[in-house]
């Protein structure tokens, strides 16, 4: 569904898996709501597990990846920054136990779907009430203690400040030595802190950012192919094209020319995400 002024929600399993599955950021506040069944989400570089209410609250520019199970039911909300907002800062999550806080946000993202279909007046207006109180909702359950913070040790701060530099450096030609060199530690250090942390090696979180936005922009009829390998920092179109068929299996021609393709045409529907590490999500 789309609504005025930057505000979407989202059923993922109505979308091919890389749009959520794989490690990617957004210009806009993600809140992420499972109302039914488990799965897995890294965010800001740590794997976590979720289960039956709980929320997830993703700022602008933090690396993300939902890695839902065979029933889980998951609806995400995309909003526009605000610094009048009362989202928080940090990434949270919420595991809401209390049925009436569970009612609340359920009914907010319920209202908010039938706004979007209804399009009455003043839809821009309504919407962004209904975020607001979203915010307000988020806090209020913090406050009430239902956060769950994962623990604090070092491979979990250094495999943050690496999601961080991903984020930032995802279209240059730097490569995990470059970003670990950054970061005051060896390539092994790194992936050994990576691997703690969600799984992954440092290569696999580069290498899935970087292919999100491959997919990204070989979903839409341009750029040219050459265009986009340049613009995330491969030296050739040759090198991004043996980049994709390594991940994916198939060329970016092939991935454009299915992105064309309606949902409904593609055998099979929509595939559900299989776990990390990244050579196992892409397909």
């Amino acid at each position: 569904m789309t609504a005025p002024a930057g505000i979407r929600l989202v059923s993922p399993g109505q979308l091919p898996p890389w749009h959520y599955g794989l490690l990617h950021d957004r210009p806009s506040m993600t809140l992420l709501w499972l109302t039914r069944g488990q799965g897995r989400i890294t965010v800001n570089g740590i794997r976590r597990g979720l289960g039956a209410h709980n929320a997830v609250f993703v700022p602008p520019g933090v690396l993300f990846a939902l890695d839902p199970g065979p029933q889980a039911l998951t609806l995400v909300l995309h909003a526009p920054a605000s610094k009048d907002a009362l989202f928080p800062d940090e990434p949270l999550h919420l595991r809401i136990r209390d049925a009436r806080a569970q009612a609340e946000l359920t009914g907010l993202l319920e209202g908010m779907q039938r706004e979007i279909s209804q399009n009455r007046p003043h839809l821009a207006e309504a919407l962004s009430a209904q975020v607001q109180l979203s915010g307000v909702w988020l806090r209020r359950q913090e406050a009430a203690g239902a956060a769950d913070h994962p623990p604090d040790c070092a491979a979990l701060r250094l495999a943050v400040a690496y999601a961080g530099s991903v984020s930032a450096r995802f279209r240059s030609a730097a490569g995990p030595g470059d970003l670990a060199a950054e970061l005051g530690v060896t390539g092994t250090h790194l992936t050994r802190a990576c691997r703690t942390a969600c799984g992954r090696s440092a290569l696999d979180i580069l290498s899935e950012r970087r292919l999100h936005e491959a997919r990204r922009l070989l979903a839409q009829p341009a750029p040219p192919i050459g265009q986009i390998a340049r613009d995330l920092g491969f030296n050739s179109a040759a090198y991004f094209t043996r980049f994709i068929r390594r991940l994916t299996g198939q060329s970016p021609s092939d991935l454009r020319a299915l992105a064309q393709q309606s949902p409904g045409t593609r055998p099979g529907g929509p595939a559900r995400l299989p776990p990390a590490p990244v050579r196992r999500i892409l397909r």
